[in-house]
Parts: structure tokens; C-alpha cells; sequence
């Protein structure tokens, strides 16, 4: 299989191209974002994107590479999972929307376009669901009234009824755990 990867992480991106070509697969890599056209002129079976891709989103490459590659995989991977940029990657064209660290296992799955395992969190040995915390609530709410908006700062901070440098140091932190 041929895959394109994309990631600003280049220990990652090293990584992934190690251990995805050990598997044996044939792996291009982009440590910094490419123009489209680079990226067209040689067609991947399935393109893993990072959603931070440096001062660029992974999701601005979806839809273009949909419509030039209609049965390829496409997979974004982020370290900053949220439920708006998950549908909005979905909504784009991605195939999954896997979060980092991601198990190599689950990613091989979703690469070869097995429904990948969601990495879920047992609170309770009899309950495989689990259950968001309130700041994992409340970080969720935050990035889909922050996407609504746009990315405006401001009026998302007025919508949820808090100071603009409050939601600010919010956004600063890492998804709860």
C-alpha cells in the first residue's frame, strides 16, 4: 500500500515511516505543508494527516484530496481530539479520525479500512463505556462554540459568558484526560 503522511512532528513522522514501511508499505512523508499540486502528483492509497499541521490545518488537505482520489483512505490524526473538528473532518471526507498516541494496531485498522477500536478509558471493570469528566464536558462544548464562531475569540468568549483571556488559558491547555 502507497501512504502519504503529513505531520510537523518529525521524531513521529520518522517513526511512522519506520515502523509503516516495516510493515510493508510504501511511505511518503511531508515535515512541513506541501502544495497541493505536490501532493496530487503522486496518488497514495491512503493519506494519515495531522490535524495542527504547522500553520495550516490537515483538514484543508480532505476535501481536495477526496475529490482527486475518491476511493483512497484518508485518516487525521491529532493531539487536540475534539468532537467539532472530528465531524468536521467527517463532514470533509476523512475515513477516521484517530487521536494521538494512537496505537499502531488501531492505526494498521483504520489504514486498511477496519472500523478502528475508539480507545476508551474504563473507569469501571463493568462498564467498557466511559464517561467524560465535567472538564472534558466542558472543553468539548468550548471547541464546538469556538468552530461555530469561526475561531473568533471574542465572540465565542461572549457566547459562553466568561473573559476573553479565561477562554484563552483554556484553549492554551491540553484536552483533559
Amino acid at each position: 500500500m502507497k501512504l502519504t503522511v503529513l505531520d510537523d512532528d518529525e521524531v513521529l513522522l520518522r517513526t511512522l515511516q519506520r515502523r509503516l514501511t516495516a510493515a510493508g508499505h510504501q511511505v511518503r512523508i511531508f515535515a512541513t505543508p506541501p502544495a497541493l499540486t505536490e501532493l496530487i502528483e503522486e496518488p497514495a492509497d491512503a493519506w494519515l494527516l495531522d490535524l495542527r499541521y504547522g500553520d495550516v490545518s490537515g483538514l484543508n488537505y480532505v476535501a481536495p484530496l477526496r475529490q482527486y482520489f475518491p476511493d483512497c483512505r484518508i485518516l487525521v490524526l491529532t493531539g487536540f481530539a475534539s468532537i467539532a473538528t472530528a465531524v468536521q473532518a467527517v463532514k470533509l471526507g476523512a475515513d477516521d479520525y484517530l487521536t494521538k498516541p494512537v496505537d499502531f494496531a488501531v492505526l494498521l485498522q483504520a489504514l486498511q479500512g477496519d472500523k478502528a477500536v475508539p480507545q476508551v478509558i474504563e473507569h469501571n471493570s463493568d462498564d467498557n463505556e466511559a464517561l467524560l469528566s465535567t472538564d472534558q464536558i466542558e472543553w468539548e462544548h468550548i471547541q464546538r462554540v469556538l468552530a461555530q464562531q469561526d475561531g473568533n475569540i471574542s465572540q465565542t468568549a461572549r457566547l459562553l459568558g466568561m473573559h476573553r483571556r479565561t477562554l484563552q488559558r483554556k484553549l492554551l491547555k491540553h484536552r483533559p484526560g
